[in-house]
This record gives C-alpha cells, sequence and structure tokens, in this order.
C-alpha cells in the first residue's frame, strides 16, 4: 500500500523572529488565501497529499514538542499517524523511525518522504510526478526514488541531482550522481547541461528498503529503532522511544542512505519534479508568498512605506503600525516582542543573529 510522511521537525531559525521554538514556520499561518485569510505550510503540504493518497494513509513526523499544534493544525491526520521524536537526531533517524512504524503496520509499504516547508504548485503536476516514483517501485522494489526539481536558475543554495539514462518507467531517469551546493559558475554549467535537477529533498522507497539501507549503512539506528518498534505501541514503546532515540548517531538520510546507494548501478532513480517550487527558507523566500506592491515591497500586516522599494516588510500585530520613509532593500519583521531589521543581502544571517541574541538574553526570545 502507498504512505507518504510529512517531514515537520524543523524549528525555521531564518525565520526568526516571526518563527520561534514553541512555534516553527511550518506551523505559521503565512501562506494567502483567496478569500482574505490564511494557512500554514503544513496545512497545504497535508492538502497536497490528499491529491495522491486517501488521508489515512498520510502521516506526519516532528518533534514531541509540536504535538498538540500538528493535532490542532491537521483535525484529519488520524491519531496513531503522528511521528513524535522525542530529541532532533537528523533526518535519517526520522525517516527511519516512521518507516520503522509504517512496516509495522503495513509491512509491504510504499513510503514517500515530503517536506512540510515547500510551495509546490500546481498540485496536479505534483501528484503525478508522485506517482510516476511510486510506480518505479512496481518495476524496482529495491529502489531508492528521489523528486528532483527541474531548475529554472543557475541557483547555487541547492543541491543537485545528475540525471542518467531514461528507466523503464516514462518520466525517470538513473541518478547519476548527486552534487553538494555549487558555485556560480558550477551551477550555470549544470543549469546549461539540461543533465541536472535540484535535490528537493523528498523521496519514495519502501518502507523495508530503507530500513535495511540503514542496517548496511548505519547499523547503529538500525538495531535503535528496531528496539524501539519490537516493543507494544502505546506507553511501553513511548518509554523506550525516549530511552533509545537520543544516544542515536546524528546524520542526514542523504549521507547515510541516498549517497552510499548511489554507487550501485540502478539502485537510485529520479522523477522530473516540473513545478514551481519554493523552499520556504529565508525572509527573500517567504516574500515571494507575500503580497507585492509596485515599488516590489513584499508586506503583510499594518504597514504604511512611501518612497521604499524592495523591502520585505512584516507584522502579526494588528494593532502595530509599521511604517517606512526612505528604506531600500530591507527586511522589517514585527512581533509582540522582538522588532528585527537587516539588509535583504544579509537576510540568511538571521540563524547568526538568534545566537547571537540567544547567548545575550538567554532563551526568553528564540
Amino acid at each position: 500500500m502507498r504512505h507518504a510522511v510529512i517531514m515537520a521537525g524543523g524549528s525555521g531559525t531564518r525565520l526568526w523572529p516571526l518563527s520561534r521554538a514553541r512555534r516553527p514556520k511550518q506551523l505559521l499561518d503565512v501562506l494567502a488565501e483567496d478569500g482574505g485569510g490564511a494557512h500554514s505550510l503544513l496545512a497545504e503540504a497535508f492538502t497536497r497529499l490528499q491529491a495522491v493518497l486517501p488521508t489515512e494513509q498520510i502521516w506526519v513526523c516532528t518533534a514531541a514538542r509540536y504535538a498538540d499544534l500538528v493535532r490542532a493544525a491537521l483535525p484529519e491526520l488520524g491519531a496513531d499517524r503522528l511521528v513524535l521524536e522525542p530529541v532532533a537526531r537528523d533526518t535519517a533517524n526520522a525517516v527511519g523511525l516512521t518507516a520503522a512504524l509504517v512496516a509495522d503496520v503495513d509491512p509491504d509499504a510504499e513510503l514517500a518522504v515530503v517536506s512540510a516547508d515547500h510551495v509546490i504548485r500546481p498540485v496536479e503536476r505534483f501528484a503525478d510526478a508522485l506517482r510516476t516514483a511510486y510506480d518505479v517501485l512496481a518495476v524496482r522494489p529495491r529502489a531508492l526514488v528521489t523528486l528532483g526539481v527541474r531548475p529554472t536558475s543557475p541557483a547555487t543554495g541547492f543541491g543537485y541531482v545528475q540525471k542518467g539514462a531514461p528507466t523503464e518507467v516514462p518520466g525517470a531517469a538513473e541518478a547519476a550522481s548527486f552534487r553538494e551546493k555549487p558555485d556560480r559558475a558550477t551551477a550555470e554549467r549544470y543549469l546549461a547541461s539540461g543533465e541536472y535537477v535540484w535535490n528537493s529533498g523528498m523521496f519514495v522507497w519502501r518502507a523495508q528498503t530503507v530500513l535495511d539501507a540503514l542496517a548496511d549503512h548505519l547499523p547503529e539506528s538500525a538495531a535503535g529503532l528496531a528496539t524501539i518498534v519490537a516493543a507494544p505501541a502505546g506507553p511501553e514503546r513511548d518509554a523506550v522511544l525516549a530511552e533509545v532515540f537520543p544516544t542515536l548517531p546524528k546524520i542526514s538520510v542523504d549521507y547515510a542512505v541516498l549517497e552510499p546507494a548511489a554507487t550501485e548501478p540502478g539502485r537510485v532513480a529520479v522523477v522530473d519534479l516540473d513545478v514551481e517550487w519554493l523552499d520556504v527558507g529565508s525572509w527573500p523566500a517567504l516574500a515571494h508568498t507575500l503580497e507585492t506592491d509596485a515599488a516590489g515591497n513584499a508586506v503583510r500586516g499594518l504597514t504604511v512605506l512611501l518612497d521604499s522599494g524592495g523591502n520585505v516588510v512584516l507584522s502579526d500585530d494588528p494593532e502595530h503600525l509599521v511604517a517606512l520613509v526612505g528604506v531600500r532593500d530591507s527586511v522589517v519583521v514585527h512581533t509582540a516582542d522582538v522588532t528585527m531589521v537587516c539588509p535583504v543581502g544579509d537576510a540568511e544571517r538571521v540563524k547568526e543573529l538568534l545566537a547571537a541574541v540567544t547567548e545575550g538574553t538567554g532563551a526568553r526570545f528564540v
């Protein structure tokens, strides 16, 4: 049976001060609706999967501290479809834990792993690509399938996947190699060649396949996950999870599973995802989801801008006015307890700023 899990455990530190440890970016209502309201990235990811799968086959993996927030945001999510990490141990263990729990209820499960912080449109093209990835498993049961976004620019902030020969499934190719984030000149070569796609960080595989790969390449995690799932579901399993999971080695699924498997011919395939894709990981990226005026200001909230352009301005306080005059290419974010201002060109340093705030003030503003 086909299943999917939304990975929703990140804290979104580069969207501070709007995104906080107690309410991360994937749970913020930042995506505008036609009727004037807004919804969260997580809610959009859930709806996107419902175009492909029955609701009961959709899972969410998140940090234990977000359990109540996720349940409130996704009232349709089954109570037993919420996977809670007691601590963050990177994506290999988050994916492995979900795969183990899914395989426990459906040993032959095919599992898609998707992100909670992407905007992907149109949904129909995403659904078609996901179905193609599942179809690969019908002819290659041990395959690891990655979704690669067709690049629209020589982006240096993404990893890349090099496509090889076509597979027997239309729309899927062999994954010839994985490349780290390139410099500008290399990214331009990748784009011009037509051989490369952006690594979306979304995958499709059989749940047992990823568990077998962890057993081969990360045996300590595989053993720990087996111990967790061997405990009866309920309080006993929760206790074992709390004891064992924090001891697992911290590593990404790319390093632990995908890259070793890519050395095996025919093991890793890539499916083209020809969509508008936005990884909402920074203020300039989030700006693409906001209303933009004639001067290029992306705004939300109560704002007045005079002779200002190219700014990202957001306030989540309906009683607080943010007013700018003569300001260019800046990020201005106001919340109830923090006002943050920086040049758009320094937006990637917000994570660094948060570290300095934490050092100077403690956890109060995190």
